[in-house]
């Protein structure tokens, strides 16, 4: 695997965009000697400013120097930036408008995530779902979501994760009944509605305040 002048989005003197494809790990992992560190050696320099699953599409933004990659970091942490997915999942999603999922994670196992509560607390109060009562141990997990579209025993959702938290929207929209197509960590593999070679979740528009907005389109569509 090489790197493909084609992923870039944007390029300055301070930032590369790119549109990174689904199966490619950001940083060294396990299961592939692959990863974009590495794809990256030829071009230049360039420091993380977040991260998104191995199995997400869409765009990330790398530094080209510390200065940025400290003033991006603060940015995303104060949820200064707007972050906006494409998600295929599972059954017929509400249609009511943008939901808020605000529902607490913790540590599961094996890798995992998961809600910090039991799956029968979670409640939905008109346009909110939250948790009746939390078994300790979770950090906030804010995600906005809506229905685009249905298709048959899918839906597509756009997703904005409010806060930053690892696996948030697979787990958020697992636990609420609308595992994402194609995860095998959250949802149900062996099941026909649930397969797919890919994960279908893409990062299609980042907004960074001052910068610019970066889109990139939604590749099984």
């Amino acid at each position: 695997m090489e790197f493909q002048e084609g992923w870039i989005l944007f390029e300055d003197d301070r930032l590369l965009v790119i549109n990174k494809p689904s199966g490619l790990s950001v940083l060294e992992d396990r299961t592939s000697e692959f990863n974009l560190w590495k794809l990256l050696v030829e071009r230049g320099r360039y420091f993380p400013a977040h991260r998104i699953d191995k199995g997400t599409s869409g765009v990330l933004v790398l530094a080209k120097s510390q200065s940025v990659q400290t003033a991006l970091t603060k940015a995303f942490s104060g949820r200064d930036i707007s972050k906006f997915y494409v998600a295929q999942v599972v059954d017929a999603f509400p249609e009511d408008g943008t939901l808020i999922i605000n529902l607490p994670l913790k540590p599961g196992r094996k890798s995992r995530y998961r809600v910090a509560g039991e799956r029968a607390d979670i409640v939905r109060e008109r346009k909110l779902f939250q948790l009746r009562k939390e078994s300790g141990g979770g950090v906030e997990a804010v995600t906005r979501v809506r229905l685009l579209t249905r298709e048959g025993e899918r839906s597509t959702v756009l997703a904005s994760p409010i806060t930053g938290r690892t696996h948030q929207l697979r787990v958020h929209l697992a636990w609420i009944g609308h595992a994402i197509v194609g995860d095998h960590l959250y949802g149900k593999p062996a099941a026909v509605d649930q397969k797919n070679s890919r994960l279908r979740l893409h990062c299609h528009r980042l907004v960074i305040p001052g910068i610019g907005t970066f889109n990139a389109r939604v590749p099984w569509t």
